[in-house]
């Protein structure tokens, strides 16, 4: 009896509640009508809303003179809001969105052209017309990812759900120590990096890579993002500060193979297996492919001449000089300084040449030499007066990627 005493409060509470949740089921839902929709900092109950992309043909002017936009306006947007919105550049596929008025006329108000997923422009033709750039918020989520080498990075990537921006990252980060052309089956890598997120849940892309290890044939790579206000610029050290570019590229092509390698003793049946030494690596790649310049310099030569066809030589010192034959065409002038990693020209075929390539050239003190057997110089070290700052902002980074598993 006493024991009942205690359920029967307790059994009346529950139906209670379930007597509550049954009117609260009652409650008939708001219409879409009722609910208020707020985007790009307007309500959007307030306008008819036409969503659609830029396609082919289409142009500013053409879209909002078909939704009643005068031309005086269009032309005020065209003029005096070039700087910050360029009319004759929108993209075709990009989106837009048009609020229109809520009467007969259904005129726009309200153009909004999305540039990017993150950027957008809005063109407001009430009143004064007005242009203005926003961003959308966006939110980082700290990520981390690991993968072992089948065939390429690229392919390794695909295979790991990742997206193709982690290749050219990675790239970057290792272009001056890892040759991405002799990847083994069995190298590794992890990474630490943020990703960017609209609206918490649309993915907008990589942010940036706060630090990765790369195991390449056995030997470990670590690489940490770090910068300081008195530095200049944002750059990747190891666990020892050393910096992990070099004073060269380990190729002038991002993503292509070696076709040809740098061999004084080559015979070539075609000339009847006479001596023909090649003194240059020939990287190939598809007819366009960008040429990058693989160390900062002063261009010296720039012309057509012969076999060499379209190419390019530049001074990096008093030391070293680089050659960039058979150009489909060229992007620099003699005189010009280039920085490593800049276009100075686009893969073709040149001169005399079997195929779409670019033989690349290497100068040590006058003489042509093997850029792979050569040991280059390295850029400076993390000067001294922030290293106890390095390394207490790599420590928790080094633990956490030690904790990645493969």
């Amino acid at each position: 009896m006493k024991y009942l005493l205690y359920i029967l409060p307790a059994l009346f509470l529950l139906l209670s509640c379930e007597e509550e949740i049954k009117e609260d089921d009652s409650i008939v839902p708001l219409s879409e009508e009722e609910i208020i929709t707020r985007e790009y900092g307007y309500t959007l109950n307030d306008f008819n809303v036409v969503r659609d992309t830029i396609r082919k043909g289409d142009t500013f002017g053409g879209i909002l003179n078909e939704n009643g936009v005068n031309n005086s306006k269009i032309f005020e947007v065209a003029t005096r809001f070039k700087d910050s919105f360029d009319v004759r550049r929108i993209v075709v596929g990009k989106p837009y969105v048009l609020l229109n008025s809520k009467d007969t006329l259904n005129t726009t108000q309200v153009f909004i052209y999305e540039k990017s997923k993150v950027d957008y422009a809005v063109i407001d033709f009430r009143d004064d017309v007005s242009v203005n750039l926003f961003q959308k918020p966006i939110k980082y989520v700290e990520r981390e990812d690991s993968g072992i080498i089948t065939n390429s990075l690229s392919v390794t990537m695909e295979e790991n759900n990742l997206s193709p921006a982690m290749t050219e990252r990675l790239a970057n980060i290792y272009a001056w120590t890892v040759n991405f052309f002799k990847l083994q089956k069995g190298d590794r890598f992890k990474v630490v990096y943020t990703e960017k997120y609209i609206d918490d849940t649309i993915p907008a892309g990589i942010d940036k890579i706060k630090a990765a290890y790369f195991e390449h044939k056995g030997v470990p790579l670590y690489a940490f993002g770090y910068n300081n206000d008195s530095l200049h610029g944002f750059d990747f050290y190891d666990e020892k500060a050393e910096n992990l570019r070099r004073a060269f590229l380990k190729a002038p092509v991002k993503f292509s193979r070696i076709s040809s390698k740098y061999n004084l003793k080559r015979r070539i049946k075609y000339y009847g297996y006479k001596l023909r030494p090649h003194k240059g690596t020939d990287f190939a790649a598809p007819i366009g492919t960008p040429i990058l310049a693989t160390a900062d310099g002063t261009v010296t030569e720039s012309e057509r001449r012969g076999g060499n066809g379209n190419y390019v030589k530049i001074k990096h010192n008093s030391t070293y000089d680089t050659q960039y034959l058979h150009m489909k065409s060229r992007n620099v002038r003699v005189g010009n300084y280039v920085r490593q990693g800049d276009v100075i020209g686009w893969i073709g075929m040149t001169g005399n040449t079997g195929g779409p390539h670019v033989c690349y050239r290497f100068w040590k003190n006058g003489k042509q030499v093997d850029p792979f057997q050569e040991d280059l110089p390295a850029s400076k070290p993390l000067p001294t007066e922030f290293r106890e700052d390095y390394y207490a902002k790599i420590e928790p980074l080094k633990t956490q990627l030690d904790c990645i598993k493969f």
